[in-house]
């Protein structure tokens, strides 16, 4: 996992340590990205073409969050983890179990799997900053977090 030394005032040993926790993230996020995508393609309903839109919005900032969160990694000098068989291995979440294809149950599993998404990252808020001595790290999930829970609330306004 370790790429290379760097030099931001952050031990090898504490670069490691928030490298490794970080490297869960994209791996959520992309769990998260694909059952969002899974509600855009086989949502069915009376509301299908507003939701079908805007699953299609929450996926493509899912996509955003995926590739900073790897940046993140890469800038830290470890390289971030691509393959579906890591993140299958590194994720919380598990993949969808709707029975049926309507929004209310897909917002209601994609509200469960935010949930879980944002309770972690509130978990390493404060080891990121004080036991790692990573301030920016720890103000990166911070507003990571943020975005979470603004698209927790989008999902929420859209149950009837």
């Amino acid at each position: 996992m370790y790429n290379m030394k760097i030099e931001i005032g952050i031990t090898r040993k504490n670069t490691q340590e928030v490298a490794y926790k970080l490297t869960k993230i994209p791996a959520d996020e992309y769990v998260l990205y694909t059952r969002t995508r899974n509600a855009h393609w086989n949502i069915t309903g009376p509301d299908f073409y507003d939701k079908h839109k805007f699953f299609e919005t929450q996926f493509e900032q899912l996509d955003q969050f995926i590739d900073d969160v790897a940046e993140r990694v890469r800038l830290l000098g470890h390289y971030a983890p691509a393959a579906l068989r890591s993140f299958f291995e590194l994720t919380q979440l598990t993949e969808m179990t709707s029975e049926k294809n309507d929004s209310h149950g897909y917002i209601k599993e994609l509200l469960s799997d935010h949930a879980s998404i944002i309770i972690s990252l509130r978990k390493n808020i404060h080891p990121f900053a004080v036991d790692q001595k990573d301030a920016d790290t720890s103000a990166f999930i911070t507003g990571l977090m943020g975005k979470h829970e603004k698209m927790v609330w989008f999902l929420r306004s859209r149950i009837h």
